[in-house]
């Protein structure tokens, strides 16, 4: 009963620590891995160093974009932050799509 009681503790702070933290993380990182599969050309994203451009060419790795009318820049697919519409950026936060 004792070693029970003593590894009682350790269990509940996993628990704790597996629906505090590990799991909404891994529930982020499907949304983000879904976002940047559905890119296509065309759409209008942000990096994640707040590059605003349109998608000119895509590879596996590889997205080309269009700063203005003449620049194109590369980068990898992993550097795009968001998708923005018309309207606002795609969110990978369900809180915030409940808000709006």
């Amino acid at each position: 009963m004792t070693g029970l009681t003593s590894i009682l503790p350790f269990v509940l702070m996993f628990a704790v620590f597996y629906f505090l933290l590990i799991r909404p993380q891994q529930r982020k990182s499907k949304q983000r891995s879904n976002m940047l599969s559905q890119l296509k050309k065309g759409d209008k994203i942000v990096t994640i160093g707040g590059m605003h451009g349109t998608v000119l060419e895509l590879s596996d790795d590889i997205v080309v974009l269009r700063v203005n009318d003449a620049t194109k820049i590369t980068f990898d697919r992993s550097a795009v932050n968001n998708i923005v519409t018309a309207s606002a950026p795609v969110s990978l936060d369900k809180k915030e799509e409940s808000a709006t």
